[in-house]
């Protein structure tokens, strides 16, 4: 019998994928634990038209992922870091800061664990802050930082 998979199953298939198994084993299991449903015309064709709006919706995603890092190229965000006698600073720039001054300043929301710091930044100057905003997607964002004594 063929099942259209409604979650995924161990050992037998990801959700919505279509498989054949045993009646026995469709009726008793996979139907009753609402895990799968019959493969009929009706069910193969909604499957169909599923996945056809899943694959536009993530591509609507990535395009709106690319426009936003086309925008972000442009723009950048000034925070200040601490420095003593010399030139030492004190401590480093967190994402969490950068995030903040993302918030302000631009208006918005980056979240910071999507932040890619190769090394904390210690120093004053320009550095470019890469940020993923999608799986296929990396932005970057400018980030000037200027020292305060």
């Amino acid at each position: 019998m063929e099942v259209i998979l409604l979650a995924d199953v161990k050992a037998l298939g990801k959700k919505g994928e279509l498989v054949n198994v045993s009646d026995g084993y469709a009726k008793n299991f996979l139907f009753k634990k609402k895990l799968g449903i019959e493969a009929t015309a009706k069910n193969k064709n909604d499957l169909k038209l599923q996945k056809k709006h899943e694959e536009k919706v993530a591509q609507e995603k990535l395009d709106d992922a690319k426009a936003f890092a086309e925008e972000l190229k442009e723009k950048s965000i000034t925070v200040s870091i601490k420095t003593g006698s010399g030139g030492r600073s004190f401590g480093s720039v967190s994402t969490k800061e950068l995030a903040a001054a993302a918030k302000e300043q631009l208006g918005y929301e980056l979240d910071k664990k999507k932040m890619v710091l190769p090394e904390p930044i210690k120093s004053p100057g320009i550095f470019d802050l890469p940020i993923k905003l999608h799986p296929k997607v990396l932005g970057s964002l400018k980030v000037i930082v200027q020292e305060t004594k």
